[in-house]
């Protein structure tokens, strides 16, 4: 038997340090997070530069083009976190960054919508292998009493993540080709990935299998559900293929949880939604970036198109909402120990439902008012992330860490996806309804403004308050949902804690001495 190499001197020091281990991974998780959500975020700045590209992409086009990355990342993330378990976390998130990389590259070189969908679709299979084994490292590599802390920073940094991305978007942007954002990411994502090479260490394996059968059929319901959002203002409400896409999302469903309560290791076990916290945080976390990511769609176009400002100052202008982040988060573990989760979530999604309403209002008053409404909505991120994080993570055992993160990483990314999807729907619709009468009369109506603009450059007023419009009425209904959706959410946690509190009860029940 060979004797032990010696510790290098950094590697002694970390091993002799615990903390300054799990710091410096904290740090690298964070960095990887914020790449692969700023994506997110960052694309929306670039549907203006998009729209009028020599890839003439029509409104539907332009959906698929945010929507593709999304889509694939929120129907892989759950695979992408039992691949971490299986295979080794450390691995897996350094393949997903170089995926990543790859997409991204394929996208800045797209001669076509086609490639660039291509593009998209590697990217967001990328991100489904990293985000949720970063929170499985991140559990594995942190003691348990600093895990809650930990997981409330990795938390608030996955809100932070869009707000970077449309700040270091727009920046990139400013070059005035959308070809730069992905140009520049593809270097940043091979950074990332030497970086965990050389902070993260190996985590043990698990012998649960990767359920490929659940894997497709969650993949397929999920994409028939999104087609039928995105298609359907443009082929028709009742139109054969969008009902199609509906029924046999719902077909898919069923016989996904069907195949999943046979399988021995499934995928995601329907089961586990029996766990009253575990469904109720996962509705809140869809929630939660359902009316975030519709906010976000809509912002860029909205601030470009209806305030005149350029890609820069759209980026800059999201700012405010950074603020309660920064300030709240690391506070909001000990609010909810002292307040309830409940109380705690009622806030957030009063604050994040309200702010969204307000911003209607807002849409034609100065920025300081519409920032005053950026702030309030960063404060319902603030509260309800760390919280929501830290309660799906604590429903699962440790060792189902990736699959806890994939599950809060899917909830995520499919709200988000859906969001983008009912926003952008909701835009197109309200928008060519109230374009100028002549524009009505063309075959087919344009459904962008840059098509509009084509069309009728002399008309540019007009053409902008009906975006203006037709945003505002989106924003609306981002608002309703996520107010009674809240509702709803803060409903079951009341429900949820209760339960625990009356089991632990029980538990904890001395026995009545016999006689």
């Amino acid at each position: 038997m060979s004797d032990p190499q010696p510790l290098s001197s950094d590697a002694a020091a970390l091993a002799a340090n615990p903390s300054r281990q799990s710091g410096l991974v904290l740090a690298c998780v964070c960095a990887c997070t914020i790449l692969v959500v700023g994506l997110v975020a960052a694309i929306n700045l670039a549907v203006p530069q998009l729209a009028a590209s020599r890839l003439h992409p029509s409104s539907s086009e332009l959906l698929w083009i945010v929507d593709a990355y999304v889509v694939v990342f929120a129907c892989l993330v759950i695979p992408g976190g039992a691949a971490g378990d299986r295979f080794g976390r450390k691995g897996v998130l350094i393949a997903g960054l170089i995926a990543f990389a790859v997409g991204a590259a394929i996208s800045a070189a797209s001669p076509n919508v086609t490639i660039l969908l291509l593009g998209r679709a590697i990217t967001g299979v990328g991100a489904a292998l990293v985000l949720p084994n970063c929170v499985g490292t991140l559990v594995h590599a942190t003691a348990p009493e600093r895990r809650g802390r930990a997981l409330a920073i990795w938390g608030a940094m996955t809100g932070m993540g869009g707000l970077v991305g449309n700040i270091a978007g727009a920046a990139l942007l400013t070059s005035g080709s959308w070809r730069a954002l992905f140009g520049a990411i593809a270097p940043i994502a091979l950074l990332c990935a030497l970086w965990v090479a050389l902070a993260v260490r190996r985590s043990s394996r698990s012998a649960r299998g990767l359920d490929p059968a659940g894997t497709v059929l969650l993949v397929a319901a999920t994409v028939a559900l999104l087609i039928g959002i995105i298609e359907g203002p443009e082929r028709g409400w009742t139109s054969f293929a969008v009902i199609a896409a509906f029924a046999t999302s719902v077909v898919l469903g069923a016989v996904w949880v069907l195949v999943e309560l046979r399988v021995r290791h499934p995928l995601l076990d329907p089961r586990l939604f029996r766990i009253p916290m575990l469904s109720t945080v996962s509705l809140g976390m869809l929630v939660m970036f359902f009316g975030s990511f519709g906010l976000f769609y809509l912002n860029a176009s909205l601030l470009q198109y209806g305030r005149g400002y350029s890609v820069l100052q759209a980026g800059f202008a999201i700012v405010p909402m950074t603020v309660p982040m920064l300030l709240v988060a690391r506070f909001v573990p000990d609010l909810a120990k002292r307040f309830g989760i409940p109380a705690t979530l009622s806030a957030a999604f009063l604050a994040i439902g309200i702010g969204l309403l307000g911003l209607c209002s807002a849409a034609h008053q100065p920025y300081l008012a519409y920032a005053a409404w950026l702030v309030l909505i960063g404060i319902g991120f603030a509260l309800a992330l760390p919280c929501l994080t830290a309660e799906l993570t604590a429903a699962l055992p440790a060792e189902q860490a990736g699959v806890a993160g994939g599950l809060q990483s899917a909830t995520r990314e499919l709200g988000s996806a859906i969001g983008v999807a009912v926003v952008g729907t909701v835009l197109t619709e309200r928008f060519t309804r109230h374009l100028p009468a002549s524009l009505l009369q063309e075959d087919p109506v344009p459904r962008t403004v840059a098509e509009a603009l084509a069309s009728a450059p002399a008309q540019q007023a007009a053409i902008i308050d009906s975006f203006t419009t037709g945003a505002v009425s989106a924003l609306q209904v981002a608002s309703v949902v996520t107010l009674i959706a809240g509702v709803l959410v803060v409903t079951a946690a009341y429900r949820a804690g209760r339960r625990r509190r009356e089991q632990r009860s029980t538990v904890i029940a001395p026995t009545a001495p016999r006689r």
